[in-house]
Protein backbone atom coordinates (compact mmCIF):
# COMPACT_ATOMS: atom_id res chain seq x y z
CA UNK A 1 0.00 0.00 0.00
CA UNK A 2 1.62 3.66 -0.92
CA UNK A 3 2.51 5.28 1.96
CA UNK A 4 0.66 8.36 1.51
CA UNK A 5 -2.22 6.31 1.41
CA UNK A 6 -1.29 4.83 4.75
CA UNK A 7 -0.54 8.02 6.18
CA UNK A 8 -4.16 9.51 4.77
CA UNK A 9 -5.93 6.27 6.38
CA UNK A 10 -4.19 7.24 9.84
CA UNK A 11 -5.20 10.38 9.84
CA UNK A 12 -8.66 10.10 9.34
CA UNK A 13 -8.84 7.53 12.15
CA UNK A 14 -6.35 9.81 14.44
CA UNK A 15 -9.51 12.40 13.44
CA UNK A 16 -12.08 10.33 13.96
CA UNK A 17 -10.77 8.91 17.74
CA UNK A 18 -10.02 12.49 18.35
CA UNK A 19 -13.86 13.63 17.72
CA UNK A 20 -15.14 10.57 19.62
CA UNK A 21 -12.99 11.16 22.79
CA UNK A 22 -13.85 14.75 22.86
CA UNK A 23 -17.91 14.08 21.90
CA UNK A 24 -18.39 11.31 24.63
CA UNK A 25 -16.30 13.36 27.04
CA UNK A 26 -18.26 16.50 26.82
CA UNK A 27 -22.14 13.74 26.67
CA UNK A 28 -20.79 12.26 30.19
CA UNK A 29 -20.19 15.74 31.95
CA UNK A 30 -22.43 18.52 30.26
CA UNK A 31 -25.65 17.11 32.22
CA UNK A 32 -23.47 17.43 35.80
CA UNK A 33 -23.06 20.96 34.75
CA UNK A 34 -25.59 23.00 37.10
CA UNK A 35 -28.80 24.12 35.68
CA UNK A 36 -30.36 27.15 37.21
CA UNK A 37 -33.68 25.70 35.82
CA UNK A 38 -33.35 23.43 38.59
CA UNK A 39 -36.32 24.13 40.91
CA UNK A 40 -34.33 24.14 44.02
CA UNK A 41 -33.74 27.18 42.76
CA UNK A 42 -36.85 28.80 42.08
CA UNK A 43 -37.82 32.49 43.00
CA UNK A 44 -38.81 32.39 47.06
CA UNK A 45 -42.33 33.20 48.33
CA UNK A 46 -40.77 35.16 51.16
CA UNK A 47 -40.74 38.92 51.01
CA UNK A 48 -37.77 40.23 49.11
CA UNK A 49 -35.18 42.05 51.36
CA UNK A 50 -35.04 46.07 51.38
CA UNK A 51 -31.45 46.54 50.19
CA UNK A 52 -29.70 44.90 47.13
CA UNK A 53 -27.32 42.10 47.50
CA UNK A 54 -26.18 42.74 44.02
CA UNK A 55 -24.99 45.72 41.63
CA UNK A 56 -25.45 45.29 38.34
CA UNK A 57 -22.67 46.81 35.55
CA UNK A 58 -23.76 47.74 32.55
CA UNK A 59 -21.39 49.21 29.93
CA UNK A 60 -22.60 50.91 26.81
CA UNK A 61 -21.03 52.22 23.62
CA UNK A 62 -23.78 53.16 20.98
CA UNK A 63 -26.20 50.34 21.94
CA UNK A 64 -29.35 52.76 21.17
CA UNK A 65 -31.09 49.65 19.60
CA UNK A 66 -30.61 47.23 22.71
CA UNK A 67 -30.21 49.46 25.99
CA UNK A 68 -33.74 49.74 26.69
CA UNK A 69 -34.81 46.48 26.84
CA UNK A 70 -31.45 45.62 28.35
CA UNK A 71 -32.10 47.72 31.40
CA UNK A 72 -36.20 46.97 32.01
CA UNK A 73 -35.62 43.52 32.17
CA UNK A 74 -33.14 44.09 34.78
CA UNK A 75 -35.81 46.95 36.39
CA UNK A 76 -38.07 43.84 36.27
CA UNK A 77 -36.29 41.32 38.16
CA UNK A 78 -37.85 39.28 41.49
CA UNK A 79 -34.95 40.47 43.97
CA UNK A 80 -34.12 44.05 44.54
CA UNK A 81 -30.94 45.33 42.75
CA UNK A 82 -29.07 48.25 42.12
CA UNK A 83 -27.83 49.00 38.03
CA UNK A 84 -25.44 51.16 37.07
CA UNK A 85 -24.98 51.84 33.44
CA UNK A 86 -22.60 53.52 31.77
CA UNK A 87 -22.54 55.95 28.59
CA UNK A 88 -19.16 54.98 27.04
CA UNK A 89 -18.34 58.09 25.14
CA UNK A 90 -21.70 56.79 22.49
CA UNK A 91 -22.28 58.93 19.69
CA UNK A 92 -26.28 58.20 18.88
CA UNK A 93 -28.98 58.13 21.76
CA UNK A 94 -28.03 55.58 24.41
CA UNK A 95 -26.91 58.26 26.95
CA UNK A 96 -30.24 59.91 26.28
CA UNK A 97 -32.47 56.68 26.51
CA UNK A 98 -30.32 55.92 30.13
CA UNK A 99 -31.30 59.64 31.07
CA UNK A 100 -34.58 58.98 30.54
CA UNK A 101 -34.72 55.61 32.45
CA UNK A 102 -33.22 57.12 35.39
CA UNK A 103 -35.75 60.08 35.38
CA UNK A 104 -38.87 57.83 35.47
CA UNK A 105 -40.32 56.29 39.14
CA UNK A 106 -38.39 53.13 39.42
CA UNK A 107 -39.79 49.76 41.31
CA UNK A 108 -39.26 48.79 44.76
CA UNK A 109 -35.81 47.78 45.73
CA UNK A 110 -34.37 48.95 42.26
CA UNK A 111 -32.35 51.67 41.45
CA UNK A 112 -30.85 52.63 38.27
CA UNK A 113 -27.53 55.22 37.98
CA UNK A 114 -26.34 56.44 35.24
CA UNK A 115 -22.76 57.40 34.42
CA UNK A 116 -21.32 59.22 31.19
CA UNK A 117 -18.09 59.05 29.93
CA UNK A 118 -16.42 61.81 27.22
CA UNK A 119 -13.14 60.68 27.46
CA UNK A 120 -10.89 57.36 27.47
CA UNK A 121 -7.97 57.86 29.42
CA UNK A 122 -4.82 56.55 27.62
CA UNK A 123 -3.93 52.40 28.43
CA UNK A 124 -7.52 51.48 28.91
CA UNK A 125 -9.95 49.43 26.57
CA UNK A 126 -13.45 51.54 26.45
CA UNK A 127 -14.95 48.55 28.41
CA UNK A 128 -12.76 47.92 31.10
CA UNK A 129 -12.67 51.60 31.56
CA UNK A 130 -16.66 51.88 32.08
CA UNK A 131 -16.47 48.89 34.26
CA UNK A 132 -14.01 49.60 36.22
CA UNK A 133 -15.18 52.98 37.03
CA UNK A 134 -18.31 51.85 37.80
CA UNK A 135 -16.96 49.02 40.29
CA UNK A 136 -15.56 51.51 42.17
CA UNK A 137 -19.22 53.24 43.18
CA UNK A 138 -20.74 50.09 44.90
CA UNK A 139 -20.94 48.38 48.15
CA UNK A 140 -23.11 45.57 47.62
CA UNK A 141 -21.58 41.93 48.33
CA UNK A 142 -22.01 41.03 45.02
CA UNK A 143 -21.15 42.50 41.23
CA UNK A 144 -22.71 41.24 37.84
CA UNK A 145 -20.63 42.32 35.26
CA UNK A 146 -22.80 42.34 31.96
CA UNK A 147 -23.62 43.66 28.27
CA UNK A 148 -25.71 46.53 26.83
CA UNK A 149 -27.54 44.26 24.89
CA UNK A 150 -28.53 41.26 26.63
CA UNK A 151 -32.16 40.19 27.76
CA UNK A 152 -32.67 38.97 31.46
CA UNK A 153 -35.37 37.02 32.41
CA UNK A 154 -37.27 38.01 35.48
CA UNK A 155 -35.99 35.57 37.55
CA UNK A 156 -32.39 35.50 36.61
CA UNK A 157 -30.81 37.34 39.27
CA UNK A 158 -32.62 35.61 42.14
CA UNK A 159 -31.47 32.01 40.97
CA UNK A 160 -28.09 32.75 40.31
CA UNK A 161 -28.10 34.23 43.33
CA UNK A 162 -29.32 31.20 45.38
CA UNK A 163 -26.94 29.04 43.25
CA UNK A 164 -24.18 31.49 44.56
CA UNK A 165 -25.44 31.01 48.23
CA UNK A 166 -25.19 27.20 48.31
CA UNK A 167 -22.61 26.46 46.21
CA UNK A 168 -20.52 28.86 47.98
CA UNK A 169 -19.32 29.43 44.38
CA UNK A 170 -16.96 33.21 44.20
CA UNK A 171 -17.60 33.74 40.65
CA UNK A 172 -20.46 32.30 38.27
CA UNK A 173 -20.65 32.52 34.51
CA UNK A 174 -24.19 31.97 32.81
CA UNK A 175 -24.19 30.30 29.48
CA UNK A 176 -25.91 32.64 27.00
CA UNK A 177 -28.74 32.04 24.67
CA UNK A 178 -28.41 33.28 21.41
CA UNK A 179 -31.10 34.25 19.69
CA UNK A 180 -31.10 32.80 16.29
CA UNK A 181 -33.04 34.85 13.23
CA UNK A 182 -31.92 33.45 10.20
CA UNK A 183 -30.43 30.61 8.61
CA UNK A 184 -26.89 32.40 8.34
CA UNK A 185 -26.86 32.39 11.89
CA UNK A 186 -28.34 28.63 12.67
CA UNK A 187 -25.53 27.80 10.39
CA UNK A 188 -22.45 29.70 12.52
CA UNK A 189 -23.97 28.30 15.60
CA UNK A 190 -23.36 25.23 14.60
CA UNK A 191 -20.29 25.13 13.88
CA UNK A 192 -19.46 27.50 16.67
CA UNK A 193 -20.82 24.85 18.54
CA UNK A 194 -18.18 22.27 17.51
CA UNK A 195 -15.60 25.17 17.76
CA UNK A 196 -16.29 25.33 21.26
CA UNK A 197 -16.50 21.55 22.09
CA UNK A 198 -12.98 21.45 20.70
CA UNK A 199 -11.82 24.01 22.80
CA UNK A 200 -13.76 24.23 26.22
CA UNK A 201 -14.18 22.16 29.21
CA UNK A 202 -16.87 23.84 31.09
CA UNK A 203 -17.26 21.25 33.81
CA UNK A 204 -13.39 21.31 34.31
CA UNK A 205 -13.76 25.16 35.99
CA UNK A 206 -14.59 23.90 39.37
CA UNK A 207 -11.72 21.76 40.13
CA UNK A 208 -8.88 23.77 41.60
CA UNK A 209 -6.56 21.03 40.22
CA UNK A 210 -7.25 22.09 36.15
CA UNK A 211 -5.50 25.19 36.54
CA UNK A 212 -5.48 25.67 32.61
CA UNK A 213 -9.38 25.33 32.68
CA UNK A 214 -11.00 28.68 33.20
CA UNK A 215 -14.47 30.43 32.18
CA UNK A 216 -15.45 34.32 31.49
CA UNK A 217 -18.45 35.12 29.44
CA UNK A 218 -18.17 38.81 28.85
CA UNK A 219 -22.53 38.89 28.99
CA UNK A 220 -23.07 36.98 32.56
CA UNK A 221 -19.85 37.13 35.35
CA UNK A 222 -21.37 37.44 38.43
CA UNK A 223 -18.79 37.55 41.29
CA UNK A 224 -18.21 38.70 44.73
CA UNK A 225 -17.32 41.89 45.25
CA UNK A 226 -14.01 41.27 47.76
CA UNK A 227 -12.98 38.82 45.31
CA UNK A 228 -13.14 41.42 42.26
CA UNK A 229 -11.02 43.93 44.28
CA UNK A 230 -8.57 40.98 45.91
CA UNK A 231 -7.64 40.34 42.29
CA UNK A 232 -7.26 43.77 41.14
CA UNK A 233 -10.19 44.67 39.58
CA UNK A 234 -10.03 45.64 35.77
CA UNK A 235 -7.36 47.59 36.58
CA UNK A 236 -5.38 44.65 36.62
CA UNK A 237 -5.58 44.01 32.96
CA UNK A 238 -6.82 47.82 31.56
CA UNK A 239 -5.93 46.50 27.83
CA UNK A 240 -7.37 43.54 27.58
CA UNK A 241 -9.07 42.58 24.33
CA UNK A 242 -10.66 39.62 25.87
CA UNK A 243 -11.35 40.56 29.31
CA UNK A 244 -14.05 38.05 30.60
CA UNK A 245 -12.04 35.26 30.02
CA UNK A 246 -9.15 37.41 31.78
CA UNK A 247 -11.28 37.82 34.98
CA UNK A 248 -12.16 34.38 35.04
CA UNK A 249 -8.56 33.26 34.41
CA UNK A 250 -7.46 35.28 37.47
CA UNK A 251 -10.22 34.14 39.56
CA UNK A 252 -9.03 30.48 38.87
CA UNK A 253 -5.34 31.83 39.04
CA UNK A 254 -5.60 33.25 42.60
CA UNK A 255 -7.47 30.23 44.20
CA UNK A 256 -10.97 31.20 44.05
CA UNK A 257 -13.96 29.16 43.17
CA UNK A 258 -15.15 29.05 40.12
CA UNK A 259 -18.52 27.79 38.46
CA UNK A 260 -20.42 28.00 34.84
CA UNK A 261 -23.81 26.98 34.71
CA UNK A 262 -26.43 26.53 32.45
CA UNK A 263 -29.99 27.90 32.04
CA UNK A 264 -31.70 28.22 28.64
CA UNK A 265 -33.80 31.62 28.29
CA UNK A 266 -32.10 33.02 31.35
CA UNK A 267 -30.22 35.55 29.51
CA UNK A 268 -31.06 35.91 26.05
CA UNK A 269 -28.53 37.98 23.20
CA UNK A 270 -29.03 38.28 19.78
CA UNK A 271 -25.48 38.37 18.80
CA UNK A 272 -25.03 39.58 15.50
CA UNK A 273 -27.17 39.41 12.24
CA UNK A 274 -26.57 36.30 9.10
CA UNK A 275 -23.43 34.26 9.27
CA UNK A 276 -21.24 37.47 7.87
CA UNK A 277 -22.21 39.47 10.81
CA UNK A 278 -21.26 36.68 13.02
CA UNK A 279 -17.87 35.88 11.36
CA UNK A 280 -17.08 39.95 11.52
CA UNK A 281 -18.07 40.39 14.83
CA UNK A 282 -15.48 37.79 15.59
CA UNK A 283 -12.54 40.10 14.13
CA UNK A 284 -11.52 41.73 17.66
CA UNK A 285 -11.27 38.44 19.19
CA UNK A 286 -10.11 35.45 17.25
CA UNK A 287 -6.34 37.06 16.90
CA UNK A 288 -6.22 37.90 20.47
CA UNK A 289 -7.72 34.68 21.52
CA UNK A 290 -4.51 33.13 20.39
CA UNK A 291 -2.65 36.09 22.15
CA UNK A 292 -1.66 38.19 18.90
CA UNK A 293 0.92 35.53 17.55
CA UNK A 294 0.60 34.86 13.81
CA UNK A 295 2.04 31.40 13.85
CA UNK A 296 -0.13 30.01 16.69
CA UNK A 297 -3.44 31.20 14.54
CA UNK A 298 -1.81 29.74 11.50
CA UNK A 299 -1.24 26.31 13.45
CA UNK A 300 -5.21 26.61 14.47
CA UNK A 301 -6.15 27.46 11.25
CA UNK A 302 -4.46 23.96 9.66
CA UNK A 303 -5.77 21.60 12.68
CA UNK A 304 -9.19 23.37 12.44
CA UNK A 305 -9.84 22.46 8.44
CA UNK A 306 -8.50 19.11 9.15
CA UNK A 307 -10.98 18.43 11.76
CA UNK A 308 -13.50 19.95 9.99
CA UNK A 309 -13.02 19.30 6.19
CA UNK A 310 -11.81 15.86 6.32
CA UNK A 311 -14.22 13.84 7.61
CA UNK A 312 -16.52 15.17 4.81
CA UNK A 313 -13.87 14.60 2.12
CA UNK A 314 -13.00 11.29 3.24
CA UNK A 315 -17.01 10.56 2.60
CA UNK A 316 -15.52 9.74 -1.22
CA UNK A 317 -12.24 8.22 -0.45
CA UNK A 318 -11.31 4.65 -0.17
CA UNK A 319 -13.45 2.61 2.60
CA UNK A 320 -10.61 2.45 5.34
CA UNK A 321 -10.70 6.17 5.47
CA UNK A 322 -14.55 6.37 4.42
CA UNK A 323 -15.52 4.33 7.52
CA UNK A 324 -13.36 7.02 9.78
CA UNK A 325 -15.09 9.61 8.25
CA UNK A 326 -18.15 8.34 9.11
CA UNK A 327 -17.37 7.81 12.48
CA UNK A 328 -16.16 11.37 13.12
CA UNK A 329 -19.20 12.39 11.61
CA UNK A 330 -21.32 10.39 13.52
CA UNK A 331 -20.19 12.14 16.83
CA UNK A 332 -20.31 15.34 15.62
CA UNK A 333 -24.26 14.83 14.81
CA UNK A 334 -24.60 13.19 18.29
CA UNK A 335 -22.82 15.83 19.85
CA UNK A 336 -24.77 18.73 18.31
CA UNK A 337 -28.08 16.34 19.05
CA UNK A 338 -27.37 17.55 22.61
CA UNK A 339 -26.54 20.79 22.07
CA UNK A 340 -29.92 21.44 19.94
CA UNK A 341 -32.41 19.77 22.70
CA UNK A 342 -30.52 21.52 25.57
CA UNK A 343 -29.36 24.79 24.12
CA UNK A 344 -29.91 25.71 20.61
CA UNK A 345 -33.22 23.70 18.96
CA UNK A 346 -31.00 23.88 15.70
CA UNK A 347 -31.95 21.43 13.62
CA UNK A 348 -29.52 18.08 12.88
CA UNK A 349 -30.18 19.04 9.35
CA UNK A 350 -27.90 21.94 9.42
CA UNK A 351 -24.34 19.76 9.90
CA UNK A 352 -25.14 19.14 5.97
CA UNK A 353 -23.79 23.61 6.48
CA UNK A 354 -20.85 22.32 8.39
CA UNK A 355 -18.16 23.11 5.81
CA UNK A 356 -19.75 26.00 5.14
CA UNK A 357 -19.48 27.23 8.65
CA UNK A 358 -16.48 25.94 8.95
CA UNK A 359 -14.83 27.71 5.53
CA UNK A 360 -16.63 31.02 7.40
CA UNK A 361 -14.81 29.93 10.62
CA UNK A 362 -11.62 29.71 9.43
CA UNK A 363 -12.16 33.26 7.62
CA UNK A 364 -13.00 34.89 10.49
CA UNK A 365 -10.02 33.49 11.77
CA UNK A 366 -7.22 35.03 9.24
CA UNK A 367 -9.31 37.96 8.63
CA UNK A 368 -9.07 38.87 12.63
CA UNK A 369 -5.44 38.81 12.17
CA UNK A 370 -4.80 40.04 9.13
CA UNK A 371 -7.03 42.76 9.62
CA UNK A 372 -5.05 43.57 12.82
CA UNK A 373 -1.70 43.04 11.41
CA UNK A 374 -2.38 45.36 8.62
CA UNK A 375 -3.98 48.44 10.87
CA UNK A 376 -1.44 48.01 13.70
CA UNK A 377 -4.02 47.34 15.61
CA UNK A 378 -7.77 46.53 16.46
CA UNK A 379 -10.58 48.95 16.06
CA UNK A 380 -13.66 48.44 18.16
CA UNK A 381 -16.44 50.24 18.97
CA UNK A 382 -14.60 53.20 17.26
CA UNK A 383 -11.52 53.44 18.95
CA UNK A 384 -8.00 52.02 17.76
CA UNK A 385 -6.13 50.35 19.80
CA UNK A 386 -2.64 49.93 19.34
CA UNK A 387 -1.07 46.52 18.71
CA UNK A 388 2.09 47.17 20.20
CA UNK A 389 0.14 48.14 23.10
CA UNK A 390 -1.95 45.11 23.08
CA UNK A 391 0.70 42.41 22.71
CA UNK A 392 2.18 44.08 25.61
CA UNK A 393 -0.61 43.37 28.19
CA UNK A 394 -1.79 40.36 26.38
CA UNK A 395 -1.37 38.28 29.73
CA UNK A 396 -2.31 34.47 29.94
CA UNK A 397 -5.61 33.35 29.30
CA UNK A 398 -5.04 29.46 30.88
Amino acid sequence: MHVLHILAIVLAWLIAVLWTRVTLTALYHLPRIPNLLDPRYNPARSPDPATPDITVIVPARNEAANIEATLRSLLAQTIPVAIIAIDDRSTDATGAIMNRLAAESQPPGKSLTILHIETLPDGWMGKTHAMALAARQTATPWLLFTDGDILFRPDTLERALRFAHESNADHIALALTLILQSAGERLMTTVLGCFTLLSFRPWKTPDPAAKHDSVGVGGFNLLRSSVYRAIGGFEAFRLEVLEDLRLGFEVKRQGYRQQVVFGRDLIRVHWASGALGMAHNLTKHFFAVFRFRPTALVAGVIVLSLLFFAPFVGLFAPWPIRSASLVALAMIALAHSYSSRHFTGISILYLFTLPIGAALLLYALLRSMILTLHRGGVVWRGTFYPLHELRRHAGPLR
